[in-house]
């Protein structure tokens, strides 16, 4: 019984990344080729590629072999450092800078 749990934990785990590889190689799809050379970040094509083979290798592969591991830490480099970089340049990505009392044309300031 333990190791029917743990494989189902195992296959749920799998699952899990294979999402999240497919989520970050759709959202590298739709981004404009433009924003990776603004961001001064790798180029479409080259993010492309790597989160392609993580995608496939998280298919193919079982989650205690080394590739798909590989294959993650690709997905979490786009995701905590290209992304945010992206959006930022495009424009969409919640804020960048100011502070939290700015509002729509500028500083709040309590009415003084």
């Amino acid at each position: 019984m333990l190791m029917q749990g743990f494989a189902n934990f195992m296959w749920l785990l799998s699952l899990a990344l294979i999402v999240f590889s497919g989520f970050a190689l759709v959202d590298a799809a739709v981004r404009r080729e433009d924003a990776y050379r603004a961001a001064d970040k790798k180029t479409k094509p080259f993010w492309l590629i790597i989160l392609g083979l993580a995608f496939v290798v998280n298919l193919i592969f079982d989650i205690l072999s080394f590739l798909p591991i590989i294959g993650l830490i690709a997905t979490i480099v786009y995701m905590v450092d290209v992304r945010p970089a992206l959006r930022q340049i495009t424009g969409r990505g919640g804020r960048r800078g100011g502070s939290s009392s700015d509002g729509p044309y500028g500083p709040y300031n309590g009415g003084r």
